[in-house]
């Protein structure tokens, strides 16, 4: 099999798809190759003995017009679902307990998460001078808000996001909106507070926080419908083996054959996309081996209601690591949108491992259940053992923006910039979730035809 294409994406997770897709209503003549049987990457929805659930991310994020031109353009708006209104509660465990995370400033004042030493320690976060050196995300935080917001906020957020370690993500890389309140304003609450007025003062908006989103049949229904719409241009279980230049662009070695694009899209993990590029950049490549991936398993697990004390009213509960459990949290996905669980029942959505927890990886299902039950029986009153338990294994889960991480991707971007024709766009630079994936896909594609 041999085939030219005007632009050819190798990898079909959320990301390549997006491109492709935008690619193609520019009308770009597109195609995409796939190692795996399926396309999707992370994200995976089953369906099993009447539970809905997502192995991988669980929701979308409706943050920007992209993802807006996404769902309309693929005819998925009538299947599209938001969140239930309780998910806006989170819960952050402190000594043992599910407490809310304040959402308002009456409720902060008020909160049982963060002593009085704690809340009046913000009152000095205006009067702190910026970093003149790259930071990690608790070093930032530690500076400008205290260790009792880092310890019950920042820590468990990170957790939820990356399943990483704050002591070791850029605050650049990781957190970039956060950076850049102090960066641009000097303070995270003046820059707040700014944006906020400049917003009122025109009387529109900075942007939309965003709606949580799924689909009737989660989110796998999302890249079900981006593989159809790419139907007779997807090519399955066709790993890229090999690339080099030829006139005009690029060729791509696969075991069914040579594809032959002007443009070639690498949207791989990095450690595959440093194969494909080595014998190009040579050791420049290492900067995206040097990328943590560290393992997390996701573990659904199903009650019955009355066997579960917690009225899980709100979108989970984080466990920050000052608690010393291996979980990190637990979505409450029946709660988020209806139709996950049988009638009388309900499914939680567990996250173990990450990188503070890499030994996760080596265990067992049964002892990796066990310790999920252990550490979440106390927090939310479990009754009887769950009816239902499934486990969604990622040995290499979520790339970790780690101190350097900038400087790593602009030494790859000068490095790649003598080799025209090819492009990235990953989870591993710009943003970890959907949403990040889907926006970039939109502006890659601009870039390209623009």
């Amino acid at each position: 099999m041999g085939r030219d294409v005007e632009t050819l994406v190798i990898g079909a997770g959320i990301s390549g798809l997006s491109t492709a897709f935008f690619l193609r209503q520019r009308g770009v003549d597109v195609a995409v190759i796939e190692a795996a049987p399926r396309a999707g990457g992370n994200v995976m929805t089953h369906a099993l003995d009447g539970y809905l659930l997502e192995a991988g991310p669980n929701t979308l994020l409706d943050n920007a017009p992209a993802i807006r031109q996404l769902i309309d353009g693929l005819g998925l708006r009538e299947v599209a679902r938001e969140a239930n209104r309780e998910a806006k509660r989170r819960y952050v465990v402190r000594d043992g307990r599910a407490v809310p995370l304040p959402g308002s400033p009456p409720a902060f004042l008020t909160t049982r998460l963060f002593s009085l030493k704690g809340k009046l320690r913000l009152l000095a976060e205006p009067f702190i001078k910026p970093a003149d050196q790259e930071e990690s995300v608790a070093a930032f935080v530690r500076r400008r808000l205290g260790q009792e917001f880092l310890d019950w906020a920042i820590d468990p957020f990170v957790s939820g996001v990356y399943a990483g370690d704050p002591e070791r993500l850029s605050v650049r890389a990781a957190t970039a909106r956060v950076y850049a309140l102090e960066h641009e304003h000097g303070s995270l609450l003046r820059g707040a507070l700014k944006k906020a007025w400049a917003a009122r003062k025109a009387e529109v908006q900075t942007g939309p926080v965003g709606q949580m989103l799924s689909f009737e049949r989660g989110l796998g229904q999302l890249t079900e419908a981006l593989a159809a719409v790419l139907s007779e241009r997807l090519f399955l279980s066709t790993p890229a083996t090999g690339l080099r230049p030829v006139e005009g662009g690029w060729q791509v070695e696969t075991p069914h054959g040579m594809f032959t694009a002007r443009h070639v899209v690498l949207a791989l993990p990095a450690a595959a996309v440093a194969d494909l590029l080595e014998p190009h950049l040579g050791e420049a490549v290492n900067a995206l081996r040097e990328i943590p991936y560290p393992p997390v398993a996701s573990v659904a697990l199903g009650f019955r209601r009355e066997d579960v004390a917690h009225p899980l009213d709100g979108f989970g509960v984080l466990i920050p690591s000052k608690e010393r459990r291996t979980t990190l949290g637990a979505l409450f996905s029946s709660t988020l949108f209806e139709g996950r669980a049988p009638e009388g029942q309900v499914v939680l959505t567990a996250f173990i491992g990450g990188r503070r927890h890499e030994e996760v990886g080596d265990w067992g299902d049964a002892r990796v259940i066990e310790r999920v039950l252990d550490d979440l029986g106390p927090i939310l009153g479990f009754r009887a053992p769950p009816v239902m338990t499934h486990i969604s294994r990622w040995p290499r889960a979520i790339p970790q923006y780690e101190l350097g991480h900038l400087e790593r991707l602009a030494a790859l971007d000068t490095a790649l910039s003598g080799l025209p024709g090819l492009w990235t766009r990953a989870n591993w630079r710009d943003g970890v979730a959907v949403s990040d994936c889907i926006r970039n896909g939109w502006a890659l594609a601009e870039r390209m035809v623009g």
